[in-house]
């Protein structure tokens, strides 16, 4: 899975779809290009027992870390070996968390260069990436950070690329926030009927710049693309 995806609704949106309270003290804005390290929003469960949706940084940093420094390259964990990571295991035992996101962004090469997709459920509904988190104490405070956990894409997202974020359909959010003796029994890929409702669209190249932002970077673009890999119609196919 690449580092780009988009997270738009406000603070009091999130809240009432994820029955949450909100603890982001008025710093969550919306981002069509959420790039690694960036400040995300995220569900988990608070010490107090509730939900609470909180505004972490994206790039998991272990409590035993010496420094952030390395948080880039710590933005997804592979479903297939989080349970025995040294640097997500813990966080995957103990707190796990939901990421909203309106969608998120992938590469295809062709002979032309790279085409950007964007993929985000067709019914306009939000997606919880399955996460965890973890707070890291540095010398300007405490750190909330996480990751997203990816696992093989699936029917048409494999032809777009082979990792997709683990994605979990509403009724799976309270056992994935829930402990769990065995939480590796929590990482199966929805089914095939639920991702059937994605859209796999193609975007414009803007979001390639991570200084770009805005609803103008999500709208679908006819992509002229060689002959070879072009439709009835001259566009891009994923087939």
């Amino acid at each position: 899975m690449c580092g780009r995806y988009a997270t738009t609704r406000s603070a009091g949106d999130l809240s009432a779809l994820f029955e949450s309270y909100d603890d982001t003290d008025g710093r969550l804005g919306p981002d069509h290009n959420v790039a690694p390290t960036d400040p995300v929003p995220l569900v988990r469960v608070a010490p107090e027992g509730h939900r609470a949706l909180s505004l972490g940084r994206w790039g998991l940093v272990p409590a035993w870390s010496r420094s952030p420094a390395g948080a880039a390259r710590m933005i997804n964990a592979r479903a297939e070996t989080v349970a025995t990571s040294r640097a997500y295991a813990g966080s995957f035992a103990r707190r796990r968390c939901l990421v909203p996101a309106d969608g998120w962004y992938e590469w295809v090469r062709h002979p032309g260069g790279k085409q950007a997709f964007y993929m985000t459920p067709r019914d306009g509904s939000v997606l919880a990436f399955a996460g965890i988190w973890s707070v890291w104490e540095g010398p300007g405070g405490p750190l909330l950070t996480c990751s997203v956990l990816t696992t093989a894409a699936l029917g048409e997202l494999a032809e777009v690329h082979d990792r997709m974020p683990l994605l979990l359909p509403r009724e799976r959010w309270g056992a994935w926030l829930a402990p769990s003796a065995q939480p590796e029994g929590l990482l199966a890929a929805p089914p095939p009927e639920w991702l059937a409702g994605l859209e796999v669209r193609p975007v414009g190249p803007a979001v390639g710049d991570v200084r770009n932002d805005g609803p103008h970077l999500v709208e679908r673009v006819a992509v002229p693309v060689p002959p070879a890999r072009a439709g009835e119609h001259g566009e891009l196919t994923l087939f």
